[in-house]
């Protein structure tokens, strides 16, 4: 084996998780001075008209002149835009990026039934709604962001200069926050918080805990806010008249749930099937609080009762698609066939009844995939326009920032993204970024022009030789024509998506991102490919250790 792969493993684990932020990198280091001008670009403001042949100015950090006949300050940095289409910052309407991204969902066969059982068993057992079971309201996102997500500068390098992050574990897992996805200090990244209370359906109980099911997790629920009205008019009966009456207990769990419905936060309230979203306006109203839906793929079936209701929505990109480990042969059920058929004509219908709609990522790894599948509500009927909205100032409309973003104005926040086409084509190339006004550039990493002479498209079983023995995971890869590669990695990590991958002549390359304690980290695997057979090494940060891979004969 190789020197270099013969240090421990665990040499490699400690070198990840003690080195600091990863520094921005001289193609992604803000440009100074502080003001900038595009001129003879092709200017979309969203909320008017197209402006051809257009100028935009910037100056410490807003928006100060939009138009034909723009003057341009003397002490600006002008930017050539002839060709070039200038946008509003995209923002993604709902993800944790900027957070400790959950670690990946168990590889199939990782855990047996008798360890599932023993985990639970050792795990806090919630008897009841007292115990508060995954109730962390007063969880914001804008206290926990890490700088060294490297999602914020994937995400930033996509167009999206601005996500709303919030913590996803739970029932009630926390408070949202609006960030950017740029900054030096965590504190600087934060736009407004909190801009809703999330609430999530899934149990966190089982065999042995409270709540096990999802009767149960809506009884708590609906329990947390009756809980709450009880809650708000003692304190409320105390601070009118404290003299002479007992003060109630302080609540930690109930105090921001308090506060969400007394200044009429929204609340996120995930809904997929038509049925969920008129249960989660019948939970909304029962509670008394201003819900935001979120998920929707079967938000053509309720359309217009959102719409009466004033209702907005969070749809879903990541559309639903048939289990890749599915039987082929199995017959499926009409409703799902249809549901998966009609999932992306939902914005088309939404935009169609007067609702007001965003979109948002809902877990995909490469933001690249947002675009395309944004693209793939277009084919099915979403006028591009309404499209673009979605992505930008309905967003901002939902969160209550549209004061400040989601559209190019004089006055609003100096988010921009800057691509060579129209942004939603396929070979679109966003060029550069501005985020609170700093220019990020963006550059195409590196990669062989040679077409590729090989075809990696197929299920592949990586060996990956470690000190501590080999290690087994499965690569589902799918290339396109040009060589681009993309699909899934699963290991005994749990599964992750390829981030960026190439093949040119018989050499490749692909990237995912890993999960590994309060860090998200690169694997890096290149190698060479002949046949149904390949070899190369798998680079963490300074390290690296060798890697085989195989394919099934028919595959080739």
């Amino acid at each position: 084996m190789p020197a270099r792969a013969s240090r421990p493993i665990l040499a490699l684990i400690l070198t990840l998780l003690l080195i600091g932020p990863a520094p921005i990198s001289p193609a992604e280091r803000p440009n100074a001075p502080p003001y900038f001008a595009i001129r003879n670009a092709r200017i979309v403001p969203v909320s008017g008209p197209v402006i051809e042949n257009g100028t935009i100015v910037l100056a410490n950090g807003l928006i100060t002149a939009v138009g034909t006949n723009v003057t341009i300050p003397p002490e600006a940095w002008v930017i050539d835009g002839k060709g070039l289409t200038v946008y509003p910052g995209l923002i993604d309407a709902l993800t944790n990026v900027g957070l400790q991204a959950a670690a990946p969902a168990a590889a199939p066969g990782a855990t047996t039934i008798e360890q599932a059982i023993e985990q639970m068993r050792r795990q806090p057992i919630a008897q009841g709604p007292e115990d508060r079971p995954g109730t962390t309201p007063w969880e914001s996102a804008a206290d926990n962001l890490k700088l060294d997500d490297k999602r914020l500068e994937t995400w930033r390098k996509a167009g999206f200069t601005a996500v709303v992050s919030a913590p996803d574990r739970g029932i009630f897992p926390g408070q949202a926050a609006l960030i950017h996805t740029a900054g030096e200090r965590p504190n600087q990244l934060v736009v407004k918080t909190p801009v809703a209370l999330r609430i999530n359906l899934a149990p966190v109980g089982g065999f042995f805990s409270f709540p096990g099911s999802l009767m149960g997790v809506l009884s708590y629920i609906q329990q947390v806010f009756l809980d709450t009205a009880q809650y708000a008019q003692a304190w409320a009966t105390y601070e009118a008249s404290a003299r002479g009456l007992e003060r109630p207990n302080y609540d930690r769990s109930l105090e921001p749930v308090r506060q969400a419905v007394a200044n009429r936060w929204p609340v996120l309230i995930p809904a997929t099937w038509a049925k969920e979203i008129h249960r989660a306006l019948a939970l909304a109203e029962q509670a008394g609080v201003h819900p935001i839906v979120y998920g929707a793929h079967q938000g053509y079936e309720a359309a217009d009762v959102l719409a009466a209701r004033e209702v907005p929505v969070l749809v879903s990109l990541k559309w639903p698609e048939k289990e890749k480990d599915a039987d082929p042969e199995a017959e499926e059920p009409l409703r799902d066939l249809r549901f998966r058929d009609r999932a992306p004509s939902t914005p088309a219908a939404l935009h169609k009844a007067g609702v007001k709609f965003a979109f948002y990522s809902d877990g995909i790894a490469n933001p690249a995939d947002i675009l395309k599948n944004a693209k793939k509500a277009v084919d099915a009927g979403l006028p591009a326009d309404a499209a673009l909205r979605a992505l930008t100032l309905s967003a901002a409309e939902i969160y209550g920032v549209a004061d400040r973003l989601g559209n190019l104005e004089p006055g609003k926040i100096a988010n921009l993204v800057v691509t060579d086409g129209d942004l939603f084509a396929e070979k679109t190339k966003v060029k550069m970024v501005f985020v609170d006004g700093r220019k990020y550039e963006v550059r195409e990493p590196s990669r062989p022009t040679e077409p590729p002479s090989v075809n990696l498209t197929g299920k592949w079983t990586i060996t990956v030789n470690t000190p501590q023995g080999a290690q087994e995971s499965t690569a589902d890869l799918k290339m396109t024509e040009d060589g681009t590669l993309s699909g899934t990695l699963t290991g005994q990590r749990g599964t992750a998506s390829i981030t960026t991958g190439w093949v040119s002549g018989n050499k490749f390359s692909f990237t995912v991102s890993i999960a590994m304690g309060p860090r998200t980290v690169d694997a890096t695997y290149t190698g060479t490919v002949e046949g149904n057979k390949m070899s190369g090494t798998v680079s963490l940060g300074p390290m690296s250790v060798d890697f085989t891979g195989t394919r099934p004969q028919e595959e080739n």
